[in-house]
C-alpha cells in the first residue's frame, strides 16, 4: 500500500528509539552512579562529594554547615550561606542549610533573623548541634538555667563529639551554686551522658571541691556515683590538700566512718575500687598481697620473695592530735625478729615518720600486737602502713593479719 512504511524505514525508526530510551537510562544510571558515590564519601570529603553532585541538597547543606565554623573567614561564610540557601531551595528540609544561615545571621548581627532560622531549624530536627548551641546561649542570655541544660541534654544526644565540646563548659558552670543546683536535677533523671560526665569531671575539674558538692548532691538525689569517680576525686581533693572535703565526701560514701580511729579493722568491707581512705592492698614485683574473705570476716594475705621490701598495705588517716594505739593479730608469721613486717604511721605531707610497731610471730601470744603513737598537731593527714622488710629465708616472708585498729589511746 502506498501509505504504508516500508519494513526498512520501520526498522530504523525503532533503533533510533531503542537507541535513544538506552541513553537516557545509561544517563540516569550514571547519575545515580555518581549520586550514591557522592553520598557515600566520609565528612571530610564533602567538596568533593560536591562537584560529583551539585544538585543534591543534602550534601550541599552539609558542605554549607562544615564552612561556617567558628575559624572560617568571611569569604568562606559568604559562600556557606550561599550554599545553604541553594540547598534549601531544592529541599526545605535541610536542617543544615537552616542552622548554617541562623548562624550567619548572628554573626552578622541580625538578631530576628537568627532567632527565624534557628527556629526553623528547630522545627526540622532538634538533632543539630548548631541549633542546640545557639538555643543554649539564648538560654544563658535570659537567665534560663533550667532551658539551657535542657538545650545541653538535647546537644550531648547529637553527636558523638559533642561531650568534647560542652564537658568542658559544663565542669567550669559547676563552680556556680545555681548551675549546679540545676545540673544536679539534670543528671538526676540520669540521661544516657550523665556517667560519661561524671567520670570526666572527677578527673578535669580545676576547682574539685566544687566537684565533691556536685557529687554530693548528686548522692543525696539517689544517683549512683561510680566508685571510679568518687576515687579520682578524693584523691583530686588530696593532691590539692583539700582535706577536710576529701574526708567529708568519703565519709558520706562510709557511713559510721569516724577520723578518730582507723576503719574495717577486721578487712570485712572489701570494695571493688579501694579509695584512699580504705586499706588499699599493694602489689609491686616481688609482693603479692590481697583482702580475702575470711571464717568470720577478712583477712589481709601477703607472700614477699626473699630480699625485697616495701609497703604491703595502708591507708589514709584524718586522727586529731592526740595519742593512739595500734592492735591487731597476725595469723602464719615466723620471721626472726628484724625480718617480721612493721606498722608505721608517718604524716603524707613529708612523710615524717611517728613511730613503728613490729609485727609479732603468730606463735607469741597469740600473734597480737600493740603499741603506742602519737600525732602532733602540725600533722594533719596520716599515713599507716604494714611495711615488708628483706629476708634471707628462701621462701621470702609470708603471713596474714586479720586484725588491726588504730584508735584513740583512752
Amino acid at each position: 500500500m502506498a501509505g504504508r512504511a516500508s519494513p526498512g524505514r520501520y526498522s530504523a525508526r525503532a533503533w533510533v528509539i531503542r537507541l535513544a530510551l538506552a541513553g537516557s537510562v545509561a544517563w540516569i544510571g550514571y547519575l545515580s552512579v555518581v549520586n550514591s558515590l557522592a553520598i557515600a564519601l566520609p565528612h571530610s570529603e564533602l567538596e568533593r562529594a560536591h562537584a560529583l553532585a551539585p544538585n543534591n541538597a543534602q550534601i550541599t547543606a552539609r558542605l554549607s554547615e562544615a564552612l561556617s565554623v567558628p575559624e572560617a573567614n568571611s569569604a568562606d561564610r559568604t559562600r556557606a550561606a550561599d550554599l545553604a540557601r541553594d540547598a534549601l531551595r531544592r529541599d526545605a528540609t535541610t536542617v543544615e542549610a537552616a542552622a548554617t544561615l541562623g548562624l550567619d545571621a548572628a554573626i552578622r548581627g541580625d538578631g530576628p533573623a537568627a532567632e527565624d532560622m534557628f527556629g526553623y531549624a528547630q522545627f526540622l530536627s532538634r538533632r543539630n548541634l548548631a541549633t542546640q548551641l545557639w538555643a543554649i546561649e539564648v538560654a544563658v542570655e535570659r537567665g534560663d538555667v533550667a532551658g539551657a541544660l535542657k538545650h545541653y541534654d538535647i546537644a550531648l544526644r547529637t553527636k558523638t563529639n559533642a561531650p568534647e565540646l560542652l564537658y568542658p563548659v559544663l565542669v567550669s558552670a559547676a563552680a556556680d551554686p545555681n548551675i549546679r543546683i540545676e545540673l544536679i536535677k539534670t543528671l538526676a533523671a540520669k540521661p544516657l551522658w550523665a556517667d560519661s560526665f561524671v567520670h570526666y569531671a572527677a578527673r578535669n575539674s580545676a576547682d574539685p571541691k566544687s566537684m565533691a558538692e556536685l557529687f554530693g548532691g548528686l548522692k543525696r538525689a539517689n544517683f549512683e556515683i561510680p566508685t571510679a569517680a568518687s576515687k579520682t576525686l578524693i584523691d583530686a581533693l588530696l593532691a590539692g590538700e583539700n582535706y577536710a572535703e576529701a574526708w567529708s565526701y568519703y565519709s558520706a560514701l562510709r557511713p559510721g566512718a569516724k577520723p578518730q580511729m582507723s576503719r574495717d579493722p577486721d578487712f570485712g568491707t572489701m570494695p571493688e575500687t579501694a579509695l584512699a581512705f580504705d586499706w588499699v592492698a599493694k602489689n609491686t614485683v616481688g609482693i603479692s598481697t590481697a583482702i580475702q574473705p575470711g571464717a568470720k570476716s577478712g583477712i589481709f594475705d601477703f607472700a614477699v620473695s626473699p630480699s625485697v621490701s616495701g609497703v604491703l598495705l595502708q591507708q589514709l588517716q584524718m586522727l586529731p592530735q592526740g595519742d593512739y594505739v595500734l592492735e591487731g593479730r597476725s595469723l602464719g608469721l615466723d620471721q626472726p625478729s628484724g625480718s617480721r613486717p612493721y606498722w608505721t604511721l608517718s604524716c603524707r605531707r613529708g612523710g615524717r615518720e611517728l613511730g613503728r610497731l613490729e609485727v609479732a610471730n603468730s606463735s607469741q601470744d597469740g600473734g597480737k600486737f600493740t603499741g603506742p603513737f602519737t600525732v602532733p598537731a602540725d600533722c594533719p593527714l596520716q599515713v599507716l602502713a604494714l611495711v615488708a622488710r628483706s629476708s634471707n629465708a628462701m621462701a621470702g616472708v609470708t603471713g596474714q593479719i586479720d586484725r588491726a585498729q588504730l584508735r584513740p589511746a583512752r
